[in-house]
């Protein structure tokens, strides 16, 4: 079902993605299968953005996965950020439409837990001297917003290691010790 509602979303947008079409989509009989375990559309929606961040998560895990090193360690993460949302659009659109359309509350959690993660990183690079002093929030923050803003772009056609490789020359540049 969640491939059906994230495909509604992507495809139609907040509106479209009503119980009856999900049904639908889903090959459903009936819309009491859908609230019987969600008791609103937007608790229906919270969930599905729950999947889209687990999705992406194991995907960066895995791409962090025995890199070591904070200068590296931040290349990967923009270069897989980048990757995950150029090779998932749909997952990309339905998240924006929730988050336009009254999910924020889903969204922040995940997006507050994300951008501490990023600080975490660059707190830990500035402690090995990897990183030149700066207030690692702010810097996550700037990340996150950088990253988050290449949906749009890749989904209108720009390549995206190019788009990676300019975002990680940018934070290479602007933390180095």
């Amino acid at each position: 079902m969640p491939g059906a509602i994230r495909a509604l979303l992507a495809e139609g947008g907040y509106q479209a993605a009503t119980f009856e079409a999900i049904c639908k989509e889903a090959g459903l009989s009936s819309k009491r299968l859908i609230t019987y375990h969600f008791s609103s559309k937007d608790e229906l929606f919270a969930a599905v953005a729950d999947h889209v961040v687990a999705d992406s998560e194991a995907y960066m895990r895995a791409a962090l996965d025995g890199v070591t090193g904070a200068r590296e360690q931040l290349a990967t993460v923009i270069r897989a950020n980048v990757a995950y949302i150029a090779s998932h659009s749909p997952q990309m659109r339905a998240l924006q439409q929730i988050l336009l359309n009254g999910g924020a509350g889903a969204w922040e959690h995940h997006h507050v837990a994300s951008q501490n993660r990023l600080a975490g990183l660059f707190a830990e690079g500035q402690r090995s001297g990897a990183f030149r002093p700066f207030d690692p929030q702010v810097m996550a923050a700037a990340l996150r917003a950088s990253i988050d803003s290449t949906a749009p772009l890749l989904a209108a056609g720009l390549a995206p290691d190019p788009c990676a490789d300019e975002l990680v020359e940018l934070f290479d540049r602007g933390t180095t010790a």
